[in-house]
């Protein structure tokens, strides 16, 4: 599933159309497509994992889900699994095998904003009192809860609970209030790092424990293990991350 990251560089390609006026519209979403045509694209959002393309009387909510995928430019309207394609006097959007929905602007209105990792609006003492509010929670669903870290995927979750020493079934009001801080702060810092690396095509080589066998530092062999409600992977060292 793409993650916050890579959902701003798909907002840096389609960026350029911000502005422009849809002349022609096609796809299977769900809704009637017919009121796009003529409307200028105003704005580009992003939240999270959701990419928003506002126009003046209502938004196309876009969630790429776990195999998800966009292509800029080309004329693909052929292809299969073609969910929306805006074109444009200059070019086009095309998004597949992924979840789109209409949504008036109020909808946008109601969105919390401060909850996004990678935004400017990010608040970091709402993300600790989300924390405080949920002491049971496992580690690992905190970091995947979009409510509380909007935008952090499994390879965030896994990488930053490795850089803060911490297993990833350890359980939020467990944590030293210290820990709590470096688990809010690694979740936003590790974003931004794998936003570069991403973007540099490199995120790969710089993972310590995603999809690893060893440990980096003491060599012992990983966990790999289906963790917390969502049983999604987590690769952790039982040495040099600790439970709590």
């Amino acid at each position: 599933m793409p993650e916050g990251p890579t959902i701003l560089l798909m907002k840096e390609d389609l960026q350029k159309f911000a502005g422009k006026k849809v002349i022609d519209v096609f796809g299977d979403a769900n809704f009637e497509k017919e009121p796009l045509k003529g409307e200028i694209l105003r704005e580009i959002k992003t939240f999270g994992k959701q990419t928003y393309l506002v126009f003046d009387e209502f938004a196309v909510r876009i969630h790429l889900l776990m195999f998800g995928s966009y292509i800029v430019d080309e004329h693909l309207q052929s292809e299969k699994n073609l969910r929306l394609g805006l074109q444009f006097k200059t070019g086009g959007m095309y998004f597949y095998t992924c979840n789109v929905k209409l949504v008036d602007l109020e909808f946008l209105s109601k969105i919390d904003w401060e909850a996004d990792v990678m935004s400017d609006d990010w608040n970091t003492k709402t993300a600790e009192e989300k924390l405080e509010s949920n002491p049971k929670m496992m580690v690992c669903d905190a970091l995947m809860d979009q409510d509380i870290f909007s935008g952090v995927g499994n390879i965030i979750k896994n990488e930053a609970l490795f850089r803060i020493g911490v297993q990833p079934e350890s359980l939020v009001g467990n944590l030293p209030p210290k820990k709590v801080k470096e688990l809010i702060a690694e979740a936003r810092n590790y974003s931004f790092d794998f936003l570069k690396w991403k973007s540099q095509s490199v995120l790969k080589k710089h993972w310590q424990v995603y999809s690893k066998n060893a440990c980096p530092i003491c060599g012992q062999k990983l966990i790999q293990k289906n963790t917390g409600l969502g049983k999604r992977s987590s690769f952790y060292c039982e040495k040099d991350q600790k439970l709590y």
